[in-house]
């Protein structure tokens, strides 16, 4: 199996090494790519440097990376990377996306501006099915609890054939022992962070985030996550839906 590991962190992230460890320890054939810069809020964007109209790529590894896995950092946000991987941009197709492990959480319907989310539901729509990871702190110091969360939601996206579905999947910044448990949950209303716009000068917006104190419903991945689990969640690319009321 061909796993590509990639995340909005930018390739110097050590989240990507602790991606690639899992999947190289389970004998996958792994490729890194990432962006060469920190792609945060880039969604699913096919945004990316070119130069005589080619994408710009250099070998680099990420932190502490076994030097025998590919690495590669890309100048173009994760969807891109994601995109260009599935026409064989970085060797065989991959049947599987790992992205993150993110810094920061990923919940509520925040989801669609994450490029960790992007990246993974990018692949979907090349039937590839995917993986995003985040941790719960602008800054972690726990890289490896998230470790069993994603090989149990790795075990059960092979196990479930499912092609066109991305696994969501946040965990607190604790001590492994101090995660309440693993928890599947709906996406709250919002995420972990919300804009405000204020108006300036003619011509000018001004736009600051903030920390959402209210989580919402207690069953939600945001709640859930606050509470101290780790949560899964199914995500799924924007789909054709049917109402026969349209255009009638």
């Amino acid at each position: 199996m061909r796993v590509l590991i990639t995340n909005d962190d930018g390739i110097g992230s050590p989240g990507l090494t602790a991606l690639a460890r899992i999947a190289a320890a389970r004998g996958f054939d792994v490729v890194v790519a990432a962006p060469a810069r920190e792609s945060s809020g880039a969604s699913a964007s096919l945004l990316g440097a070119e130069q005589d109209g080619r994408l710009v790529v250099s070998q680099q590894s990420p932190p502490e990376l076994d030097p025998e896995i590919e690495s590669y950092a890309v100048r173009a946000a994760p969807g891109l990377i994601v995109y260009a991987a599935a026409y064989g941009g970085f060797g065989r197709k991959p049947d599987l996306v790992l992205s993150g492990i993110n810094r920061g959480a990923n919940t509520g319907h925040a989801v669609l501006h994450s490029g960790t989310a992007g990246a993974a539901l990018t692949g979907t729509t090349h039937d590839i099915p995917g993986i995003a990871v985040s941790l719960a702190s602008a800054d972690p110091q726990h890289w490896d609890t998230p470790m069993p969360y994603v090989e149990s939601a790795l075990d059960w996206l092979l196990g479930s054939g499912l092609r066109d579905r991305v696994v969501n999947v946040n965990v607190p910044d604790v001590p492994p022992d101090e995660v309440q448990g693993l928890r599947q949950a709906p996406l709250a209303a919002v995420g972990v962070v919300q804009g405000i716009v204020h108006a300036v000068d003619e011509g000018h917006l001004q736009l600051t985030y903030s920390d959402v104190a209210e989580h919402g419903d207690t069953d939600t991945d945001a709640a859930l996550l606050a509470q101290g689990f780790a949560t899964l969640t199914l995500l799924r690319a924007p789909v054709f839906d049917v109402d026969p009321t349209l255009g009638a």
